[in-house]
């Protein structure tokens, strides 16, 4: 049995270069209506959103909370922890491939060294489900504590 599943469709109504999409029926409703399109990808969002920010949005949540879980048990929780996602979509052999995903955390532990806040990244990147869904692309840390 599956932890969860969650489901979101895109409607996409014309040619690539011109056209756009629209995201919806999402489980939780959360993401209904977001725009996207082939210039917000590539080119400047213009307040629509595309498939590498979603990527980002999902990494740095999920690798949020498997950090947050690794302090707990660490017994050191923390007190804040921000988590940036910056996606790369690049060209690969001709065809366009996500081929990065750098993390960047800032975060506020009590009582807990840089060494052993070190260990306990370690730990959340093996953790978090989407760095292992991101497994064939180059997936960087840079973790400091406050």
């Amino acid at each position: 049995m599956s932890i969860a599943e969650r489901t979101t469709q895109t409607v996409w109504d014309g040619s690539l270069a011109s056209g756009a999409g629209k995201l919806s029926n999402g489980s939780s409703g959360a993401l209904d209506g977001l725009d996207v399109t082939w210039a917000a990808r590539t080119e400047r969002p213009d307040g629509k959103t595309s498939p590498e920010e979603l990527a980002a949005a999902a990494h740095s949540s999920c690798f949020a909370m498997a950090l947050a879980l690794k302090l707990d048990e660490n017994k050191t929780p923390p007190q804040q922890l921000a988590v940036e996602s910056t996606v790369t979509l690049d060209e690969v052999d001709g065809l366009p491939t996500i081929t990065t995903s750098r993390l960047k955390v800032r975060a506020r532990v009590a009582g807990l060294g840089a060494d052993a806040f070190a260990a306990v990244v370690d730990d959340a990147a093996a953790l978090c489900p989407v760095s292992r869904l991101f497994a064939g692309a180059q997936i960087s840390v840079d973790a400091q504590l406050a």
